[in-house]
């Protein structure tokens, strides 16, 4: 049986977390957090307390990146949440802790939203992704590119509130995080 772990915001944790575990059937253990791992910081900060239940883990699945490219939260010019130096700093920082557990890291690209969203740009998105997935492949971890999935059509996978994953945006990701899982 291998054991499988599921770190990220709530794009994992309302949109494909809860459908993954019984796509992947029995061969598969999951654990992942009831709680929204938020900004890479915040999640940095919690490998710590989860170090129990993600050691020994076969693969591990994670994504970061809605918090941290959030633009017009505060009265500031629209800067993102988290600095492009400092996201690409912790997103690293994370990726090295993980594959301290194992070999079998995946990344999953920031979704995009609707464009009329307020607190998010795709273009900062998919420049924060562009920045940071060669890194990450320069690593040995695997991309799981959700970004081209779901902005493929953005009105059927993006629900009303703008920036979360439709029943359907759910369901189409979860098959790919479920196919990227079974690869190894």
């Amino acid at each position: 049986m291998k054991k499988v772990v599921l770190l990220g915001d709530s794009i994992r944790l309302i949109g494909y977390g809860p459908l993954v575990p019984q796509m992947l059937g029995q061969d598969y253990t999951v654990f992942q957090s009831e709680d929204n791992c938020r900004f890479v910081k915040y999640t940095l900060r919690c490998l710590f307390d989860w170090r129990e239940d993600i050691k020994d883990a076969d693969i591990i699945h994670w994504n970061n990146g809605l918090w941290d490219t959030s633009v017009g939260l505060f009265d500031d010019g629209g800067q993102p949440f988290t600095c492009e130096a400092e996201y690409v700093e912790n997103m690293l920082r994370v990726a090295k802790e993980l594959l301290k557990i194992t070999p079998n890291v995946i990344f999953a690209t920031t979704t995009p939203v609707n464009p009329e969203y307020s607190y998010n740009s795709n273009e900062v998105i998919e420049h924060y992704n562009a920045v940071l997935v060669p890194k990450l492949q320069e690593m040995g971890i695997r991309i799981n590119d959700l970004h081209t999935l779901v902005k493929a059509d953005i009105p059927q996978y993006i629900c009303e509130d703008m920036l979360h994953l439709s029943a359907a945006g759910a369901q189409l990701c979860a098959e790919q995080v479920v196919r990227m899982i079974k690869e190894f």
